[in-house]
């Protein structure tokens, strides 16, 4: 029976042993659902806090439910380790470890060829590697594969090889990672066949295979040049439609009720997450290999860029009408996540926002219940409690991050002016609430 075969049969009898490297909002979810279904996991994380933490059953990802970690870690089906030595034990080596762009948004790939290199000493035939960190394609083939053919080891034979993207939502409360689709694509049809078997133990929605590695690098991209097109394409309307005095909100509500051929998306104060701002950027930068230019990426991208700069100076511009320079004026941040009900500051446009009232002379001040304190960027601050006389002592509070348990009308009622750059407001017809995109007061 050849390797490719042996394998299959050992994840289809969940027999088999899992590492997952990398232990924050993909690889840790994707462990604690191996573990449930019967596999055995090894987590492999180099922050010892969170080791420790994973190995008391104390979860850190909202994503995971506690009950579950604590459950899977008790009955001794997850573990987790600083050290690489437990890589041969291994049937499958799941990477997800970020893939972060540089200042220069240039991709940087240094923490997969990292734990690859680490990964390296201790990989033997009859192992099945799968990629998931997002990055452009070719990733898969052009760093991983030569790494591993250098040991003598051939891929499609002795160790198996294949990218399957990651496409975790934090902070959606109806798709996990069971109830995702997911997509995979090997070197070769044996890699192809034996990522596929591994998934479909635990993928409920389906696993859908691709011909190549470069073709499933490539999906996860299309997926978010897609939302940063669209999403870019709706502030720009917005800014448009503060000078035609229309509401933009007003516009996409009417335009969903087309039952085909238009999808919403809502306009924000910019582009947020550890994706849509980033990802793209891998395939612009692969693209110029080609002496290709992808123009849609790069337009969407400063337009995305601007968006913080538009909201300052849109606030700048109401304090101005209320006889107040934006010099000296108190202004509280509703919100510092990068999206609601998370926890998430990556790649946040509020701190980018604060960071630029901060620099204009603004005494700037925030409330978010899921983020006690700051202190990265530019921005130190600690989040202020939401009382009636915080709200009235402000001059301007502009609404960043629409979280579900902040009492917006607590804030509508005591704030003495408002801009909602997240339609949080809606509903409202006070004359000192303004929303982004909703024309003029």
């Amino acid at each position: 029976m050849a390797n490719s075969e042996k394998l299959v049969e050992r994840f289809r009898k969940r027999d088999a042993t899992i590492a997952v490297i990398g232990l924050g909002y993909v690889g840790l979810p994707l462990a604690v659902e191996y573990a449930k279904r019967g596999f055995a996991v090894r987590g492999i994380e180099r922050n010892e806090a969170r080791v420790d933490a994973v190995n008391r059953g104390e979860n850190y990802v909202a994503d995971v439910l506690i009950d579950d970690l604590s459950d899977v870690v008790g009955g001794g089906r997850l573990s987790a380790t600083q050290s690489f030595d437990g890589i041969g034990e291994a049937d499958a080596i799941l990477i997800c470890v970020p893939t972060p762009l540089d200042k220069n948004k240039q991709p940087d790939t240094s923490y997969i060829e990292h734990v690859v290199a680490q990964s390296l000493p201790h990989v033997r035939a009859g192992q099945l590697m799968v990629l998931e960190s997002t990055t452009y394609p070719g990733t898969t083939e052009e760093i991983i594969r030569p790494l591993i053919e250098d040991r003598g080891l051939a891929v499609g034979d002795d160790v198996f090889l294949a990218f399957s993207p990651e496409r975790v939502d934090p902070g959606n409360p109806r798709y996990k990672t069971h109830n995702t689709p997911k997509v995979v694509g090997g070197v070769t049809e044996a890699c192809t066949d034996c990522a596929k078997a591994l998934y479909e133990q635990i993928i409920d929605a389906g696993v859908f295979a691709v011909s190549s590695p470069r073709a499933a690098e490539m999906t996860k991209l299309l997926e978010n040049t897609f939302r940063i097109v669209n999403i870019s394409l709706v502030n720009e309307l917005a800014q448009l439609c503060e000078r035609m005095d229309i509401d933009v909100w007003e516009v996409i509500e009417a335009a969903k009720t087309k039952p085909f051929g238009f999808m919403p998306f809502y306009p924000g104060p910019g582009l947020g997450g550890h994706c849509i701002p980033l990802d793209p950027f891998y395939l612009s930068w692969k693209a110029r290999e080609y002496d290709f230019t992808t123009q849609f990426i790069e337009l969407a991208g400063r337009i995305g860029d601007a968006m913080p700069y538009h909201v300052v100076e849109r606030a700048a511009a109401l304090l101005n009408e209320a006889g107040k320079p934006l010099h000296g004026s108190r202004v509280l941040l509703l919100g510092m996540a990068y999206k609601r009900d998370v926890d998430d500051l990556r790649q946040s446009p509020a701190l980018k926002i604060a960071r630029l009232l901060i620099d204009r002379g603004a005494c700037v001040g925030y409330h978010d219940p899921y983020i006690p304190r700051i202190d990265r960027d530019g921005v130190a601050l600690e989040s202020l409690p939401l009382t009636p006389d915080v709200l009235a002592a402000q001059d301007l509070v502009l609404i960043t991050t629409a979280h579900t348990n902040v009492d917006v009308a607590d804030a509508i009622a005591h704030a003495p002016l408002i801009y909602d750059t997240r339609n949080a407001t809606r509903g409202s017809d006070e004359s000192h609430v303004i929303r982004l995109g909703a024309g003029r007061r």
